[in-house]
C-alpha cells in the first residue's frame, strides 16, 4: 500500500517523476470503436517493464471485468510488491484515481447505460524463476533433439574416414534413391514404414557392407543410422510419386490443413485480440465466403483427417495380417498400436515440454495470457497428453488444446483391429456392428445438441461451452467419419473391381456428393442462431452433417481411385502436396504454437481485415512449413524408425 501511494501521490505532482509518468501511460485507455468491439484495454507491458520506482519496479495485471453484458480487460503497471489478490482489493476499493477520476473507468454513456463494474478475476504477470517443471520440459525437449544431431555428427565422422580409407569418387546411394516418406505405394501400402530401413541399406552399400557382414556391426551403429539426418532427411522434398494409388489423399490432407491453419489463424485472436471483434462477427457471420476462416460449420477438415486416418488404418492392419501368414492374433494388434504411438507420441511429447519450457522462458506481451492458460494446464494435466485422454478432461484444461485430435484418432485407431476381426469372422456380422456405431454417434450428437442447446455454427460456438465440452471432442460423437474412412480402405483394399462402371453412376455419384457438401455448409448457416429450447432442426444437423461429409469426402477418393475423378483428380494429385504431407503432421502440431506466441508477443489489439488475416495465414503457414520440416526429420521421422530394422 505504501508503494502504490507512492506512485498515486507522485503522478498528481506538476513535474512527477519518470517511473510514474511510465506507470501511468501503461495503464489501458478507452479507444474509439467501442460499439464495433473495441473493449480491450491492454495497456503496455512492455513500458510497465522499464518502470525503476525507489524500492520497487513496474508489475502488469490484467484486471478482467464485465459491464452489463460487456466482458473485458484492462491492462494496469502497479509496484510489484503487490500480489494479484492484493491488486484486486485496490481496484475494487477505486484505489486507482488521479484528480478524483478512476484509472480504470467504465465504459460511459451513452455507449453503456450501466456504469457500475463488476470485476471477476485479476491475473499479474510476475517473472518466472526455473522451477523442476520447466528444467524437466527443457530438457526434455533438448534430449530429443540432441540425440538425432549427435548421431548425425557420429554418421558424418565415420563417413568422413571411411571415405579416406576408400578414396574419392564414392557415389552414395542415398543421393540417388528417393525416400517419399508419407506417400501411398501402388500396393496401398505407407511408404514410410520401409524408409529408414532402405536409407540404413544404402549406407551399408556406401560402406560396402553386405548382409553376410551386417550382424558384424555393432547396435550403436545401427542405432545412430537409424536417427541420424542423413537417413531421414532424404527424400522429404522429393516430388516423385511411390505409386499411383492413392494419390488423391495427399491433396485432400493438405487442403485439410490448410483449412485448420486458416481457422485457427482467426480463432485465436478473436476472443481477445481485436479491437473490432464485432465488426468482424458482421463480416462472416453469414458469409460462406469465410468458411475457411472460423465460419458455417465447425472445422469439417477434421472429418476428412478422421476418414484418412480410418482409411490408412484399415488398410495398414490388413497388410500386416496378410503379411503374419494371414493370421489376426494379439501380438499383432499390440505392435500395430506400439508403432502408431511411436508415430505420434514423440512429437506431440516434444510439443507439451515446448509449452511449458519454453513459452516459460520467452518475453512476453499484452496478450500473453492465452499462452499462459497453456503453461498452467500442461504443468498439472501433461499425464493425458501421454495417456492419449486429454480429449476426455474438462475443456478448459486441455493441455495443448489441438491435440485432442491426437487422443481421438488414437482411441478410433485401436478400434480397426475390432472392426477388420468382425469383416473376417462375417460380412453380416460386420454389417451389424458398423450399422451401431455408426447409429451411437448420430443419436449422441443429436442427443447432445437438442439437451444443452449448443450451436451448429462458428463463431456462435463461441459463446457456448458446453460445445466443447460435451460435443466437439468427445469420441462417441465423432466416430462416423473415422468409422466410414475404414468400411472405404477395408472395400478399397478387397475390391476385386472397379465400383463404378459406367459414366453415367459416377456423374451421379459426383452430383450428389456436390449437393451434400453444399447443403452440409449451408444448412449450418441457416441454422447459425443459438437454440434457446429443444430444437430438432438443430439436433438433426448436427447428428448427421459430419456424416454425410464424410461419405461425399469418400465418394471423392473413391471415384479418384478409379478414374473417374476428372480435373478434381488432377489437383488433388498434384506432385507438389506429397512433400507437404511427409511433414503434415509436424504442420499441424507446431502452428498453433506459431499463432499462440504471435498473439501473445502483441502489445495492441489486431485489427480484423481480410487482407491482414490473409497476410499472417501466408505467414503462420511458411513458418509452420520450415519448422515442420526440421521437427520431422529431427523428430518425428528418426523415433518412428528406431528399432525397426534388426543388425
Amino acid at each position: 500500500m505504501q508503494d502504490t501511494n507512492t506512485f498515486l501521490s507522485e503522478i498528481h505532482k506538476d513535474e512527477p517523476s519518470k517511473y510514474a509518468v511510465l506507470m501511468y501511460d501503461a495503464f489501458g485507455k478507452l479507444g474509439s470503436d467501442i460499439e464495433g468491439g473495441n473493449v480491450n484495454r491492454p495497456g503496455s507491458l512492455e513500458e510497465c517493464q522499464l518502470v525503476n520506482g525507489p524500492g520497487f519496479s513496474g508489475q502488469y495485471c490484467h484486471v478482467f471485468l464485465k459491464q452489463d453484458e460487456t466482458q473485458y480487460f484492462v491492462g494496469i503497471c502497479v509496484p510489484d510488491s503487490c500480489d494479484k489478490e492484493e491488486v484486486q482489493t485496490l481496484v475494487v476499493y477505486e484505489t486507482f484515481q488521479q484528480e478524483g477520476q478512476s484509472l480504470i473507468p467504465p465504459i460511459p454513456p451513452p455507449i453503456r447505460t450501466e456504469s457500475t463494474q463488476g470485476i471477476y478475476t485479476t491475473e499479474c504477470f510476475t517473472k518466472i524463476a526455473p522451477d523442476f517443471a520447466i528444467i524437466i520440459s527443457l530438457f526434455v525437449c533438448s534430449l530429443l533433439i540432441a540425440v538425432p544431431l549427435a548421431a548425425t555428427a557420429g554418421i558424418a565422422v565415420i563417413r568422413w574416414k571411411r571415405r579416406r580409407e576408400v578414396g574419392p569418387g564414392v557415389d552414395s546411394p542415398l543421393s540417388a534413391t528417393p525416400n517419399h516418406y508419407g506417400t501411398i505405394l501402388s500396393n496401398g501400402t505407407p511408404k514410410a514404414s520401409t524408409n529408414g530401413c532402405a536409407a540404413r541399406e544404402a549406407t551399408q552399400m556406401e560402406f560396402g557392407n553386405t548382409r553376410e557382414d551386417k550382424s558384424k556391426k555393432s547396435r550403436l551403429y545401427t542405432f545412430m543410422e537409424t536417427m541420424s539426418l542423413q537417413s531421414n532427411a532424404v527424400g522429404v522434398w522429393n516430388m516423385a510419386g511411390g505409386g499411383e494409388s492413392y494419390s488423391s489423399l495427399n491433396g485432400i490432407r493438405i487442403l485439410s490443413l490448410l483449412w485448420i491453419i486458416c481457422g485457427h489463424n482467426v480463432q485465436f485472436s478473436a476472443s481477445n485480440n481485436f479491437d473490432n471483434d464485432k465488426r468482424w462477427r458482421e463480416a462472416v457471420d453469414n458469409n460462406p465466403l469465410y468458411l475457411c476462416s472460423f465460419s458455417g460449420p465447425v472445422y469439417l477438415a477434421v472429418d476428412s483427417f478422421l476418414i484418412l486416418g480410418g482409411l490408412l488404418s484399415a488398410k495398414s492392419f490388413m497388410a500386416s495380417v496378410q503379411s503374419a501368414g494371414d493370421t489376426l492374433s494379439a501380438r499383432l494388434i499390440v505392435s500395430y498400436l506400439f508403432k502408431r504411438l511411436k508415430r505420434v507420441q514423440p512429437l506431440h511429447i516434444f510439443i507439451v515440454c515446448l509449452t511449458i519450457g519454453g513459452f516459460s522462458i520467452v518475453p512476453r506481451g499484452s496478450f500473453w495470457f492465452m499462452a499462459a492458460d497453456e503453461i498452467a494446464n500442461c504443468r498439472k494435466y501433461w499425464w493425458s497428453n501421454v495417456l492419449l485422454i486429454n480429449n476426455l478432461l474438462t475443456v478448459t484444461d486441455i493441455c495443448v488444446p489441438w491435440s485432442w485430435y491426437l487422443s481421438v484418432d488414437f482411441q478410433f485407431y485401436a478400434t480397426t483391429p475390432l472392426i477388420i476381426y468382425f469383416y473376417r469372422l462375417n460380412k453380416f456380422a460386420l454389417f451389424a456392428v458398423a450399422a451401431i456405431l455408426l447409429v451411437i454417434p448420430i443419436v449422441a450428437s443429436g442427443l447432445i445438441t437438442a439437451w444443452l442447446q449448443i450451436p451448429v455454427h462458428q463463431p456462435t460456438t463461441m459463446e457456448s461451452e458446453a460445445f466443447y465440452e460435451y460435443y466437439y471432442n468427445k469420441p462417441w460423437t465423432r466416430y462416423g467419419p473415422y468409422l466410414i474412412g475404414v468400411l472405404a480402405g477395408i472395400y478399397m483394399k478387397t475390391k476385386k473391381g472397379h465400383i463404378v462402371k459406367h459414366q453415367w453412376q459416377a456423374a451421379l455419384g459426383w452430383i450428389s456428393s456436390m449437393i451434400v457438401m453444399a447443403l452440409v455448409v449451408w444448412l449450418a448457416y441457416v441454422l447459425r442462431a443459438i437454440p434457446d429450447e429443444l430444437s430438432a432442426p438443430h439436433a438433426v444437423y448436427q447428428g448427421l452433417h459430419r456424416t454425410l461429409w464424410a461419405l461425399a469426402v469418400s465418394w471423392i477418393i473413391l471415384a479418384c481411385e478409379e478414374g473417374y475423378g476428372g480435373f478434381i483428380n488432377k489437383l488433388l494429385s498434384m506432385k507438389f502436396w506429397i512433400p507437404l504431407s511427409n511433414i503434415s503432421f509436424a504442420c499441424y502440431m507446431i502452428h498453433p504454437l506459431l499463432i499462440v506466441l504471435y498473439n501473445g508477443e502483441q502489445e495492441t489489439p489486431t485489427h480484423y481485415t481480410s487482407y491482414n488475416y490473409f497476410y499472417l495465414f501466408l505467414g503462420h503457414t511458411v513458418m509452420s512449413v520450415i519448422i515442420g520440416y526440421v521437427l520431422t526429420v529431427l523428430i518425428e521421422k528418426p523415433y518412428m524408425f528406431l528399432k525397426r530394422c534388426r543388425g
